[in-house]
């Protein structure tokens, strides 16, 4: 047991009784829980750096006040019930706010603490239409554990530190190689910084490039994770109308006078609507960043997953002003706990946002990296995008026939060429909570896109993501969906 103790030994109060104190509070603070057993007399002594007799007589009246109990062979135990007068006393969870004591909070504490940062829990229900979750039973297991077996024998280097704060580098060189292929980002290696998601990416560059009062730019509908990241450095948002072709440049271009500093963006598959950015727009928004000296953070959310259309490249491979941060994660395309992602930055970013991940968490988990660079190096993960593409493109068919089948002329569908969701908009006179609340009566979770707005939420549009069900059950979610938008 490693617990915290405090003793003085110059102190009039005698150390057993000193430690007999400390012990005691543990228990009922609970940082000692019930049942759990601690350490013997030896071991604790030889921790401490005191006599064992000074430890056995603090264990002996504990025991006999009804703290501690012994069991023969098996050690010392902290009581399952306490005695009578101490559970009487508070409990630590009963304490009011106003009895802590006052904590003066930093800019960025204030403005969290200010400010309401929803956490999405839609119910357990056996339809749903949340997204974000790709196909877990479609996930290659036994490759993946063939591959952490390879890396789990002889070898214990991933056990320790990792020596570049910016991610391991055969990662980072089998990264840089597959965006080329796939997305034609133009970097190097050491451009590449392997990050716990976007989220961590978003959260570096922010940190680093943007003041309070400073102003950054996004889309309208966007998403709400960065959104509170900007928020939460105190920046000035300003919303950027998006159509068909994503970001309409005209909007962004008038607001030009706002002294835009940063621009978030998603162009591959706008996040909710699923719009692409088209390529006359990139070539555009890219001479206005330019001309501004806007920095562009480019998140190429779910660019794996187009169905019909060819790829556009990345904003950065179309970049020569060294303009575009560029944004991936492993987390969406393969599973949400694998918590890898990466951060492509221009050349002379490469050190201070290195340095600013290493004060962060010193480095990303080793042993999934090495895992990372087998299956990036081999063929699987492109193997795998082509066979999700297929999987995920028969249910979006589905999904869009149960929509045009079941709700007719009260739904209009939107950037369905792209992702492994839906936007659509459904005309009817029900508020959006009452059609989550009456679906949720029938079984089916549904998401409203109100969230995602800034300013002017319109009511009627939902999130349909569909990766984790099967075709029977969109088909069975859109009928239900039906009985109460078409009454």
């Amino acid at each position: 047991m490693d617990l915290a103790i405090r003793l003085d030994s110059n102190a009039p109060l005698p150390l057993h009784r000193q430690l007999y104190e400390e012990l005691r509070q543990a228990i009922l603070t609970g940082r000692l829980s019930k049942g759990k057993r601690i350490s013997s007399t030896r071991a604790l002594a030889k921790s401490l750096g005191i006599s064992r007799t000074t430890v056995t007589l603090a264990y002996e009246q504990l025991i006999s006040e009804g703290y501690l109990q012994t069991t023969v062979g098996s050690g010392t135990f902290v009581c399952s019930q306490l005695p009578d007068e101490l559970l009487n006393s508070a409990p630590l969870d009963s304490f009011s706010e106003e009895s802590l004591p006052a904590v003066q909070l930093s800019n960025y504490g204030a403005i969290i603490a200010n400010t309401e940062i929803p956490y999405y829990q839609q119910p357990d229900l056996p339809i749903s239409f949340r997204y974000g979750q790709p196909a877990f039973d479609q996930f290659p297991l036994k490759l993946w554990r063939k591959l952490l077996s390879r890396h789990c024998g002889s070898e214990l280097d991933w056990l320790n530190y990792a020596t570049d704060a910016g991610g391991y580098k055969p990662l980072r060189e089998a990264i840089a190689s597959y965006l080329a292929r796939s997305r034609a980002v133009q970097c190097e290696p050491d451009q590449i910084i392997i990050t716990s998601g976007s989220q961590q990416a978003l959260d570096l560059v922010t940190r680093l490039l943007i003041a309070p009062g400073d102003g950054i730019a996004l889309e309208e509908p966007g998403y709400p994770g960065a959104r509170y990241i900007f928020l939460a450095q105190g920046a000035k948002l300003y919303p950027i109308a998006v159509d068909e072709s994503g970001l309409v440049i005209e909007k962004l271009v008038n607001s030009s006078q706002k002294n835009i500093k940063l621009l978030y963006i998603t162009p591959s598959h706008q996040f909710p609507t699923g719009a692409v950015l088209s390529l006359p727009r990139r070539l555009e928004l890219l001479a206005w960043a330019k001309k501004m000296g806007t920095m562009i953070i480019e998140d190429d959310y779910d660019s794996e997953y187009r169905y019909g259309e060819r790829p556009i490249p990345a904003l950065q491979g179309l970049n020569h002003s060294n303009s575009v941060l560029y944004i991936g994660t492993f987390s969406k395309m393969l599973f949400p706990s694998l918590r890898i992602g990466y951060l492509v930055v221009p050349q002379h970013l490469v050190s201070l946002l290195t340095r600013a991940k290493w004060l962060t968490d010193r480095h990303s988990p080793l042993l999934e990296q090495k895992v990372l660079v087998n299956f990036l190096n081999e063929g699987h993960l492109e193997s795998y995008i082509r066979r999700m593409r297929n999987h995920y493109n028969q249910l979006r068919q589905v999904l869009v026939q149960a929509l045009r089948t079941y709700l007719a002329q009260k739904v209009t569908i939107l950037g369905e060429k792209a992702g492994i969701h839906l936007m659509v908009r459904l005309n009817t006179k029900l508020s959006d909570e009452e059609i989550i609340y009456r679906a949720a009566e029938l079984g089916v979770c549904l998401v409203t896109a109100q969230p995602y707005y800034l300013e002017n939420k319109p009511r009627g549009e939902f999130i349909f993501g569909y990766a984790q069900l099967t075709a029977a059950q969109i088909q069975e979610g859109i009928s239900k969906l039906a009985l109460i938008v078409t009454e």
